[in-house]
């Protein structure tokens, strides 16, 4: 009975150790992911918000902005600083083709360009990744870990990812629609009759994506103008994302629905698919 009770000891201390482990990783992981998040709700609340909703000035905008802006705002915009969202979809790890359930968290600043993702995503049966990238300040940091412990993903603060890090916030703005208005770090270059460039500037550096809009007025397309490297380890540039399902929201009307992609050698490449399952602004 001895022998038997060592043996069952034996088995199970590594079991224990190892559950352990994972479960101190884990923890130290959501409190990055914390911490991060409120650095982006920090730098929001540092720079007061600065819409400015003069007629004459919006008159001023491309055509197909001042429609964009006529068909999201229902009633008169509230000065929000940040937005907290929930989604869940499928998401394809980068190198891979095969897509996975994800559920994913967003906290970005509306005020300034600054922004936190998190998401989990099964690998094998009873294996996942817990993955987050931020950017704040002007600064970007990417991680993933396996179990949320092991770290298969590092990446730090680089000139090129600072600015795919921008070029990302100003992708998810239709999501927080005030942040392209007049007086923001967005400024507006006409086009044609149904596309315009967006730019944001901030921290010395500016990104640009190409709008596409639909003949009600909502924002159809974002699109990078540069081809994506494809060869990364994790998703940069070429992005590309397509959002539908306008739903109201405080009186904004609000993307649900999006498929993101890179792009290359005029072939489309989707990475992340989904639906928000909860948004909440905050003044």
């Amino acid at each position: 009975m001895r022998k038997g009770r060592l043996i069952a000891a034996v088995i199970l201390l590594p079991v224990i150790a190892v559950g352990g482990a994972i479960g101190v990783g884990s923890l130290l992981t959501e409190y990055e992911i914390a911490a991060f998040a409120n650095q982006v709700r920090d730098s929001a609340h540092a720079r007061p918000a600065a819409m400015n909703l003069d007629a004459a000035n919006l008159a001023t905008l491309p055509e197909p902005v001042q429609r964009y802006f006529q068909f999201v705002f229902r009633d008169t915009p509230q000065q929000y600083r940040y937005v907290e969202l929930k989604m869940e979809g499928v998401f394809r790890r980068p190198l891979m083709e095969s897509f996975a359930p994800m559920a994913a968290s967003q906290t970005a600043a509306i005020t300034a360009p600054s922004l936190l993702f998190a998401g989990t995503t099964p690998i094998i049966s009873g294996i996942w990744a817990r993955a987050y990238d931020a950017f704040s300040d002007g600064k970007m940091t990417m991680k993933a870990k396996i179990m949320s412990t092991l770290t298969v993903i590092d990446e730090r603060e680089s000139p090129e990812l600072n600015q795919i890090s921008l070029r990302r916030w100003l992708l998810e703005s239709p999501v927080y629609p005030t942040a392209l208005l007049p007086g923001g770090p967005v400024r507006w270059e006409a086009i044609d009759a149904h596309r315009a460039r967006a730019i944001v500037s901030a921290q010395g550096m500016s990104a640009s994506l190409v709008a596409t809009f639909r003949q009600d007025g909502s924002l159809e397309r974002f699109d990078a103008e540069q081809d994506g490297d494809l060869t990364t380890s994790y998703h940069g540039s070429g992005e590309q994302v397509i959002r539908t399902d306008y739903r109201r929201v405080n009186g904004m009307m609000i993307p649900f629905s999006f498929s993101i992609a890179r792009a290359a050698g005029g072939k489309v490449y989707p990475f992340w698919s989904g639906s928000i399952v909860d948004i909440a602004f905050y003044p």
